[in-house]
């Protein structure tokens, strides 16, 4: 119920009101004077004041920049505001922030940014974590009408309604957006919103405004949140000190601005009720006046922020790493120590929350990195809104709060959405509240490309993007002790920390003899020591770098490094290396403009202790300034390969300056004698080498006819799968679109079928056997080899590396034998439709009653070929002259199951 306030309390309130209006006119006093900089006003929302005053111990608030009256009522002096609009040293942000963007820890205020809207979902997660905790507090949040049109707000609307968080969303309307009117095209006036929902208060009327916000905050305490007023108010100034209001509004309305004021109709209702009179307001004015004026006169004398504090802050220092082992020893996949990790910190690090799409049991994550989780740990792991704002908002709100969010991405590209929070507020926290408020969060998603099928937007890395953004720590594991080890780290560490995770890697399995132990940040790994050049990679590329060095063999002695960390990295190993062997190559999957490698050149150059010892230019092997395709040959033209890293390792090694010192133990042949032309087909880039972990099983000469069966690509992000099912003997007969055997993935079954008819003629892998992508499964007698030859077989062993091109014609293949596995001419493309059994029959029984009988099967081959029609892609063949035929005329095969594994089949020409 609405409860009106006491005598006290509307002394108390007129008092908070006077004191924020006369803090805005000095301002604005000092700026015509000189001596400031820039003011924000908050004149006209001083109503606003009766938040603060209902905040008690444990309340939060993430405000926005008008708001001086709500710090006022909570308890912040007129000094600090001051001092933060003179950008004291000693003020709430060290004189990093511009007026009214102060943050106030012991108060529960957070910092406040200038993007309008970024702070909403952060209270969202500051309110759900006090949900978590059955505590009696609220957490307030506060926004201008013109920003209720950004996503953010919706997104924060939605999950507060959503979990019932006890939180209070007000809007101050004032009706415009900087000069833009506003009342006709907010989210209320254009019933984008549920008015039903939303209170409507007079701004201008203070007592009403009290009562609005008492009660919302009365029933929030009860838990009957969440809570949302629309307050409607007049802005008695221009919007900042940068802009004239009378340039864009009547001169009528300037005139009835005072009417307005929530100040003066505070006051002549007090006058009314007699706990006031005329002369007490103006003395009371007066003193507030002449108290707000001496306190900005000590604030300007306060000391000003030296230079030397500019680098404060950034990021915090790291607890010291934890010598107990993460996970014991054992046989791991990178996927499975993230699970173990995650796993491992919910058991011990009281508050972590996981959070992300899709993560829940029985799904477990998109890569199953969450499976089991759920069960084992509910409340503690939720399914987020497919909104990634929501999740990097959510995730600093739950850290400021006091938890520690472990978050998840599906893949790294979707994080455009949620930039707004990781660029405003994950990157800056710490350091714009002088390190009063930070983020231990922790963000990890897949990354990378390396696996045909992601296209653009499942294949990026992104790390120098993210990097480019001080204040986040960055990590991108090669193995599965590393992924334990950093993700670890990254879980400890008081600052926010991204976890990036080669999708392409995560199922790489082998023993490890040692326990998987904390991974410090910023320390790079040291994998071999050579004396002719220093290599680097991290991710996919480590495996890149090892396949080049691998074809080189003894003739390149090799110091090599895994950077894994990102930011920081590790700046003082490479340059030790770079002083000793005088040579770099740098090798990254990441685009080559404003990236990672091409920092670490910058940075080694201008150290004149490394430059003095180069003994050839620094090289960058990297993806160039294209995105990955969805087709493989458009996915490996773009990525390094080793073929490309030897290139590279030959051109530095070839080079000398004229004081001989560092030469090489070896001369190569320049590195234009090597391919260079990108390919015309996947026939040109066909290769396979078995994983360490995966022997190549033996495979005899083929015959005329032969062809052998390899394991297709099964799904994105998927590089190996089990075998469980063999559904042929050898010696049976094989007809096109049978299947022969079923693999499991990390996802799903997935039936391999026949590409064409023949016989089986043997198996090479048994039941249980992991099998990679690319790994030959059979050897088939083929009728007609061409017609398999489309699909995830070939009539030869593979080469291994690549057919001789022309140099002349740009980017290599990216394709090496080490990443990427045997790959058809054309990638087969299965489609999986579900159909009701009952809607076939209703169908079938319309056409019967028409006079025309027809079948099940007869049906679906109408919709398959209405399908075919419309879709040209599916009537195309790549003949063996790698050219591309359309069909007009074709035949459909269908085959219908029946019991006892009995099938019936049709061609329909």
């Amino acid at each position: 119920m609405s409860q009106s306030p006491t005598s006290e309390q509307k002394q108390r309130l007129l008092e908070v009101m006077l004191e924020s209006r006369h803090g805005d006119q000095r301002q604005e006093s000092l700026n015509r004077q000189g001596k400031g900089h820039f003011h924000v006003s908050g004149m006209g929302h001083e109503a606003m004041a009766s938040v603060g005053l209902a905040m008690r111990d444990g309340d939060m608030a993430c405000l926005y920049y008008r708001d001086r009256a709500v710090l006022l009522g909570r308890g912040v002096t007129t000094r600090e505001l001051a001092l933060d609009y003179f950008a004291k040293r000693d003020s709430s942000t060290g004189g990093r922030q511009m007026p009214a963007h102060g943050s106030y820890r012991r108060f529960g205020l957070w910092s406040v940014s200038t993007p309008t809207g970024a702070q909403l979902l952060p209270a969202c997660g500051m309110a759900w974590g006090m949900q978590m905790d059955a505590k009696q507090t609220f957490c307030v949040t506060s926004i201008g009408d013109a920003a209720t049109r950004q996503g953010d707000f919706y997104e924060a609307v939605c999950f507060a309604i959503e979990r019932a968080l006890p939180l209070l969303c007000i809007v101050e309307d004032n009706g415009f957006g900087i000069s833009s009117r506003t009342r006709s095209i907010n989210p209320l006036a254009l019933g984008a919103l549920d008015a039903g929902q939303w209170r409507e208060v007079d701004g201008t009327n203070a007592l009403d405004v009290f009562a609005a916000v008492t009660e919302s905050i009365e029933n929030l305490r009860a838990r009957r949140g969440p809570y949302f007023l629309w307050v409607r108010m007049e802005r008695l100034s221009s919007h900042t000190s940068s802009d004239d209001q009378k340039l864009y509004r009547t001169a009528d309305e300037m005139a009835q601005l005072e009417q307005g004021d929530p100040i003066l109709r505070l006051r002549d209702e007090m006058i009314r009720d007699g706990l006031l009179t005329l002369d007490a307001y103006q003395a009371l004015d007066l003193e507030i006046k002449e108290r707000v004026r001496a306190e900005y006169a000590e604030a300007e004398r306060a000391a000003d922020p030296t230079p030397d504090d500019l680098e404060r802050d950034v990021l915090g220092k790291n607890p010291p790493i934890d010598e107990a082992p993460v996970l014991p020893p054992g046989k791991y996949r990178m996927g499975d120590t993230v699970n173990l990790t995650l796993r491992a910190a919910l058991e011990r690090t009281p508050g972590t929350i996981l959070f992300g799409q899709d993560i829940e049991d029985p799904k477990g994550g998109v890569f199953r990195l969450t499976k089991g989780l759920s069960e084992a740990f509910p409340g503690q792991v939720n399914n987020s809104p497919l909104a990634e704002s929501t999740i990097l908002g959510v995730a600093i709100g739950l850290a400021s709060y006091g938890k520690r969010p472990v978050f998840e991405l599906q893949f790294i590209d979707f994080i455009a959405p949620g930039w707004n929070q990781l660029v405003t507020n994950w990157s800056t926290l710490r350091w714009r509240s002088n390190g009063e408020w930070t983020c231990p969060a922790v963000l990890y998603a897949p990354c990378g490309a390396y696996l045909p099928g992601g296209s653009l937007w499942h294949s990026q890395t992104n790390e120098a993007s993210i990097a480019h953004f001080p204040g986040i720590q960055i990590v991108m594991p090669s193995t599965a002790e590393d992924a334990a080890g950093l993700l670890w780290s990254a879980m400890r560490s008081d600052d926010p920390t991204i976890v990036l995770l080669p999708k392409h890697l995560l199922w790489v399995e082998r023993e490890h003899a040692k326990p998987l132990v904390p991974v410090p940040l910023g320390i790079a790994k040291h994998l071999r020591s050579g004396d002719d050049l220093t290599l680097v990679g991290w991710g996919n590329t480590v495996e890149v770098c090892a396949e080049a060095l691998r074809q080189l063999g003894d003739h390149v002695s090799a110091d090599v490094f895994d950077l894994r960390s990102i930011v920081p990295w590790d700046r003082e190993a490479l340059s030790r290396s770079v002083r000793r062997t005088g040579r770099i190559v740098i090798v990254q999957e990441d685009t080559e403009n404003c990236s990672v490698g091409q920092m670490i050149i910058s940075t080694l150059s201008g150290d004149a202790s490394v430059w003095s010892a180069l003994q050839a230019p620094p090289a960058l092997v990297s993806k160039g300034n294209v995105m990955i395709g969805y087709n493989p040959i458009l996915e490996f033209a773009a990525l390094p390969d080793a073929r490309r890293v030897v290139a590279a390792i030959r051109a530095v090694l070839a080079h000398s300056h004229s004081d001989g010192a560092h030469q090489p133990r070896t001369t190569f042949p320049p590195p234009t004698a090597l391919p260079d032309a990108p390919p015309r087909s996947l026939q040109e880039i066909q290769t396979f080498t078995p994983s360490a972990t995966t022997p190549a099983p033996a495979i005899r000469s083929l015959q005329e006819n032969e062809i052998t069966l390899r394991v297709p690509i099964l799904g994105e992000g998927i590089r190996a799968a089990r075998v469980v099912a063999l559904v042929k003997e050898p010696g049976d007969a094989i007809t096109p679109d049978e299947p022969l055997c079923e693999l499991e993935t990390d996802k799903a079954v997935y039936p391999v079928e026949a590409a064409g008819a023949g016989i089986l003629h043997e198996w090479l892998v048994k039941l249980g056997d992991t099998v990679e992508i690319g790994e030959a499964l059979a050897v088939v007698h083929a009728d007609a080899p061409a017609a398999w030859s489309s699909g995830h077989a070939q009539t030869a062993p593979a080469p291994h590396g690549f057919a001789d091109a022309d140099p002349a014609h740009g980017i290599a293949p990216a394709l090496s034998p080490a990443i990427t596995k045997r790959l058809g001419k054309v990638v087969p493309v299965y489609l999986t439709v579900n159909a009701r059994f009952e809607n076939i029959r209703a169908a079938r029984r319309h056409a019967k009653s028409r006079g025309e009988p027809v079948t099940p099967s007869l049906i679906a081959a109408w919709c398959i070929v209405r399908a075919i029609e419309k879709q040209p892609s599916f009537r195309r063949e790549v003949l063996p002259d790698d050219s591309i035929k359309q069909w007009e005329d074709f035949d459909l095969g269908l085959a219908v199951a029946l019991d006892g594994d009995r099938l019936v089949t049709a061609v329909i020409p």
